[in-house]
């Protein structure tokens, strides 16, 4: 009697109808798909540096000298039934996740959807998205390709630029010096064991507390902190959730069997000598190398010790933004002294600073992915590398503060209309109230 309450009880959950509670659905659709195709691809991929000569389905590459990994995702490419097709899937399936969390940590931080009860909540989302862009790269980098050497040598220079620590994170998770026999068997655990393992348990922590507490609503109608407005879990939500699901798994495979995505046999083995020109990170990772590239070379010397340039732009440039993140909760209720639990959220316009800060943040962004392709910008335009590098060293200032104040400004005039309308409201209220009286 007590269980059937129980399930009774959670089939009438109540969840919001508003599209944009959809983006933490994508997110949560696209790691089981990572899931089950990573399972599929780790069953044909062998995690070794050690030299081997390759004879396979692809002629262009035959007899050359390779590692094992690098000839086993040729294999899997090429010789193994929809092999291709699962690696695509996988690959695209997680620059889908990744966007997806993206999304979701912008929705919640433009709707103040971080404020109490949920601030443990907020904290567990950054910390999935940091995991996330650090097991993109893990993966992006398991192939050992040219290209993705190419991005492990950023990695090891910029992990060994971290003071004091940088030699031994360098030794305990790239396996010292790139390019090394440990480095993939080290890369290998962590991306298919020990990052994915801590993905899923802090999903279950993050679903556990939404579960627990109750959703959140954009204003309107009968919704208050008490309240909420919604569809109920069974049968409507159900349905209508499980046939989202096919949805986003159907579009990660068209794009997996469609679009090529990540053609390591055209960039060929990892050479330490050899460099592919125009290469770019995927876009998760671009806003970094594009702060290594428009920082000024400066170097420090604390207490006889060298802090090196790249520590500034791909260290503590990231640690910033992502701290000032993890802190806002606080920063916000410091500021506006609001310690009331809040499942109503804001709109946009009712909250000009965090507003206008996000916007300001998120162009600051979009500067630094574009700088991140400086080199094939030029290309493209004809022009020259030095004077679009230093366009953008002005546009990364002067961009964000455009948009901020052009943000602020834009909330405060909707504030100002919005309680013009609703001035407006109440005197026709009270006029009428008054014909009425008379």
């Amino acid at each position: 009697l007590c269980i059937a309450k129980t399930v009774r009880h959670a089939l009438k959950h109540v969840f919001p109808d508003h599209w944009s509670f959809l983006l933490g659905e994508i997110a949560l659709y696209s790691f089981i798909v990572l899931v089950i195709t990573g399972t599929y691809l780790a069953l044909f991929f062998n995690a070794s540096s050690a030299n081997v000569i390759y004879h396979g389905s692809y002629l262009p590459l035959d007899g050359v000298k390779m590692s094992a990994a690098y000839r086993s995702v040729l294999h899997l490419s090429f010789g193994v039934w929809a092999g291709l097709l699962v690696r695509q899937m996988h690959h695209w399936a997680a620059l889908i996740f990744l966007g997806a969390i993206v999304a979701h940590v912008v929705r919640l931080f433009f709707t103040a959807a971080y404020r109490r009860p949920r601030e443990i909540n907020w904290m567990i989302g950054l910390t999935l998205l940091i995991l996330a862009i650090v097991n993109g790269f893990l993966g992006y980098s398991l192939a050992d390709d040219l290209l993705s050497g190419a991005g492990l040598r950023i990695a090891y220079a910029i992990t060994m630029s971290i003071p004091w620590i940088g030699p031994w994170l360098a030794f305990k998770f790239l396996g010292g010096t790139v390019p090394s026999a440990a480095t993939i068997p080290h890369f290998y655990i962590l991306h298919v064991f020990v990052v994915p393992g801590t993905i899923v348990l802090l999903i279950g922590i993050h679903l556990a507390l939404v579960w627990r507490q109750l959703h959140t609503n954009y204003p309107g109608p009968r919704r208050t902190n008490r309240s909420i407005v919604g569809t109920r879990l069974w049968p409507t939500y159900t349905v209508r959730t499980v046939g989202f699901f096919f949805i986003v798994v159907a579009l990660i495979a068209a794009l997996g069997g469609l679009v090529q995505i990540d053609p390591i046999w055209i960039y060929g083995p990892y050479n330490p000598i050899a460099i592919v020109p125009g290469a770019q990170p995927d876009w998760y990772l671009g806003w970094i190398e594009g702060a290594m590239r428009l920082f000024p070379g400066v170097n420090l010397r604390i207490g006889g010790y060298l802090i090196p340039e790249v520590f500034f732009p791909a260290v503590l440039f990231p640690g910033i933004i992502f701290g000032i993140l993890y802190l806002y909760p606080f920063l916000d209720k410091l500021i506006s002294r609001d310690d009331q639990p809040h499942n109503v959220l804001r709109l946009p316009y009712q909250q000009p600073f965090n507003t206008a800060f996000g916007c300001a943040v998120l162009s600051g962004v979009l500067v630094l992915l574009c700088a991140g392709g400086d080199d094939v910008i030029a290309v493209m335009t004809g022009g020259s590398v030095v004077q679009i590098r230093t366009i953008l060293r002005i546009l990364v200032f002067v961009i964000p503060a455009f948009t901020g104040l052009v943000a602020y400004g834009l909330c405060k005039r909707l504030q100002r209309r919005h309680s013009s309308s609703q001035s407006l409201k109440v005197s026709v209220a009270e006029t009428t109230f008054e014909e009425k009286s008379s």
